[in-house]
């Protein structure tokens, strides 16, 4: 075998050679704003729920302390 035959078959390929990863870039970006987004949306929807359970639990002791007077 020649060197340039052996040079060729030693070199392992590059996955991305010649190609940058910039094209990638906004849609990384679109994905964390989406995750942000649905993460904040998240939170909201738990501090309504604890926020209801409360609101519950004292209108239900009101409720309760009306009656038994």
């Amino acid at each position: 075998m020649s060197r340039r035959a052996l040079r060729r078959q030693t070199q392992a390929p590059t996955p991305f050679a010649g190609r940058s990863l910039t094209p990638y870039a906004g849609a990384v970006a679109a994905v964390v704003v989406v995750g942000v987004v649905l993460t904040a949306l998240l939170a909201a929807v738990a501090i309504t729920a604890v926020s209801v359970a409360i609101a519950a639990v004292v209108l239900r002791s009101l409720l309760n302390g009306a009656n038994r007077r």
